[in-house]
C-alpha cells in the first residue's frame, strides 16, 4: 500500500469532494486536501507497520484540525473527511490484503480493531487541535476589537482611512446611528451587561466592548430608523448596576464625546441601584458637561436659599416652577396641570420668588429660572445644597 499512496490519497480526495458539498468551493484546495490526506494516510501506514507499537503520532490531524480551523472550516466537515477517508482506507486495505491470499485477510482482521481504534484517536486529535485553534482565534479577534474600542473612546488621531478600516473591522458602518453604553459592575464575578448580545442580536444591533476595571464600555450600532426605545429595554433587562447610555450620534469619530455623555448619565444615577439613563443631546447638557461645577455654582446662585429647604417643599416649588413655565406665566393653566387652586399656584410663586434673584417679572430672572430648572432636572445631583466650611 505504501507503494500506491498517491493513487490512494487521489482517490480519497475524489471520494470527499463528491460527498461533501464545502470541499468543492475553492476554501481549501485540492492540493491543500491531498497534503493533508497523504500524511496522515503514511502516519498510519507507518505505525501499522511497526507490530506492538503503541505511540501514536497525531501531528498531522493536529496540523489539519489548526488549519482548517483559521480556513473557517464547519468542524462537523472536517470530521466527516476524517469517517470518509478511513472508510475508504479500510477498503483499500481490504482489497490488498485479498491480493495478498487468505493469510493476509486473516491478519488484517484480527488488527481491525486497532485501525478503527486510530481512526478514534485521529478524530479527537483533529478536534481538539481545531477547538484550540478557534479558541485562539476568537481571543485574537476580542482583543484586536477590544483594541479598536479604546482607540475609539480614547479619540484616534489617525484619519478617515484609519476609522473606515476601523468600522470594516468591527462590522459597523461609517456613518449610521450609534450609541455608547458604560455598564457599571455591580460584582466582579461577572460582566455588567451579561447576556446583552443575545438580546440585541433579534433587533439588528452590532456590538463592540471594551472591559474596564469596574465598568464596561460598549459600542452599538443601531439599524437604521429603529430608535432607542427597544435597546434600551434589552439594557434594562440584563443591568445589575448602573447603566448610561449616549445619545444617539452617526459617525465613529464623534465616539470620545458619546463616551462622556454616557458616563455622566451613569454617574447621575443613585449608587448601587439597577437603573439605565439616557441623556439628551441638547446645548444645555453639553454645556453643563463640559464644566459641572461651575454650573453647579451657577444654580446656586440662581435658586440660593431654596436648595436648603426640606426636601418635600423644595420639589413642590420646583415642580410648580416648572409648570408655570410650561404654561407660560399661567397660573390657571399652572392649576389646572397640579390639579390645584389658582390661588396655591399664586402663593408657591411668590415662594419661590423669595429665593430668587429679583422678581419674576424680570426677563433675566426667569430666564435664569428656566436654565436652572432645566440643569437640575438633566443632573439631579445639582440639587444638593452647597458646602459651608
Amino acid at each position: 500500500m505504501s507503494t500506491r499512496l498517491d493513487e490512494i490519497v487521489v482517490g480519497m480526495g475524489d471520494t470527499v469532494v463528491r460527498e461533501i458539498d464545502f470541499y468543492r468551493r475553492a476554501i481549501v484546495s485540492r492540493d491543500d486536501l491531498h497534503d493533508a490526506l497523504g500524511r496522515s494516510v503514511g502516519f498510519i501506514l507507518a505505525h501499522l507497520a511497526r507490530p506492538g507499537s503503541t505511540a501514536v503520532d497525531v501531528s498531522a490531524p493536529s496540523a489539519t484540525g489548526r488549519r482548517r480551523a483559521f480556513q473557517g472550516a464547519p468542524l462537523p466537515e472536517v470530521l466527516r473527511v476524517y469517517r470518509l477517508s478511513f472508510a475508504y482506507f479500510w477498503g483499500e486495505l481490504l482489497s490488498e490484503a485479498q491480493r495478498s491470499g487468505q493469510g493476509a485477510t486473516q491478519a488484517l482482521l484480527a488488527t481491525a480493531g486497532r485501525i478503527w481504534s486510530l481512526a478514534d484517536v485521529y478524530s479527537t486529535a483533529l478536534t481538539d487541535s481545531y477547538r484550540e485553534a478557534v479558541a485562539e482565534r476568537m481571543t485574537e479577534t476580542d482583543r484586536r476589537r477590544s483594541a479598536l474600542v479604546a482607540a475609539l473612546v480614547d479619540g484616534p488621531t489617525t484619519g478617515s482611512d484609519t476609522l473606515w478600516e476601523m468600522a470594516r473591522v468591527l462590522g459597523f458602518p461609517f456613518q449610521g446611528d450609534f450609541v455608547v453604553l458604560m455598564a457599571e459592575a455591580a460584582t466582579t464575578a461577572e460582566p455588567p451587561l451579561s447576556g446583552l448580545d443575545a438580546k440585541l442580536r433579534p433587533l439588528g444591533v452590532k456590538s463592540a466592548w471594551r472591559a474596564q476595571p469596574g465598568h464596561d464600555i460598549a459600542v452599538l450600532a443601531l439599524p437604521p430608523s429603529r430608535g432607542t426605545a427597544p435597546v434600551l429595554d434589552a439594557v434594562r433587562a440584563c443591568a445589575t448596576g448602573r447603566v448610561g447610555a449616549s445619545p444617539v450620534y452617526q459617525q465613529l469619530d464623534h465616539t470620545t464625546q458619546a463616551l462622556r455623555y454616557s458616563q455622566v448619565a451613569m454617574e447621575s444615577l443613585a449608587p448601587a441601584t439597577p437603573a439605565v439613563r439616557q441623556l439628551d443631546d441638547t446645548p444645555l447638557t453639553e454645556l453643563v458637561m463640559n464644566n459641572l461645577d461651575t454650573t453647579r455654582r451657577a444654580v446656586n446662585r440662581v435658586l440660593g436659599g431654596l436648595l436648603s429647604l426640606p426636601e418635600g417643599e423644595r420639589t413642590t416649588l420646583l415642580t410648580t416652577a416648572r409648570a408655570w413655565l410650561q404654561a407660560h406665566g399661567s397660573a390657571a393653566v399652572t392649576a389646572q396641570t397640579l390639579h390645584c387652586h389658582q390661588n396655591t399656584v399664586r402663593y408657591r410663586m411668590h415662594r419661590l420668588e423669595e429665593h430668587l434673584r429679583g422678581p419674576l417679572t424680570d426677563p433675566r430672572v426667569v430666564a435664569e429660572l428656566s436654565l436652572a430648572l432645566d440643569a437640575v432636572g438633566t443632573f439631579p445631583s445639582l440639587l444638593k445644597p452647597p458646602a459651608h466650611p
